[in-house]
């Protein structure tokens, strides 16, 4: 015999790890929250050591887990895209 929370519970192949939250909050925040989670829970390029190991520590704290750099960056992404045009104003005006 099947459990009856089993009823309730579909597939997440398409929603991934939104299927969480079940059919709350309407398919485009789902979609975009699954687009952001993915973004924040992988594996980033160290800018210290060069090695794929930056991950998110809290929000906007990033720390490498192999020679434990930590820096702050973006909410989601440890290089904000504000930060990025500030980056390349700056290595514009050394040129």
């Amino acid at each position: 015999m099947q459990s009856p929370l089993s009823n309730f519970m579909g597939r997440t192949k398409k929603v991934k790890s939104a299927g969480r939250f079940g059919t709350r909050y309407g398919l485009r925040v789902r979609r975009t929250w699954v687009e952001i989670d993915v973004l924040q829970r992988q594996k980033y390029v160290c800018k210290k050591c060069g090695k794929r190991a930056v991950k998110r520590v809290g929000t906007a704290i990033w720390e490498c887990k192999s020679c434990g750099y930590k820096f702050a960056g973006g909410a989601y992404i440890p290089v904000s895209p504000a930060a990025k045009i500030v980056e390349q104003a700056i290595s514009r005006g050394r040129s």
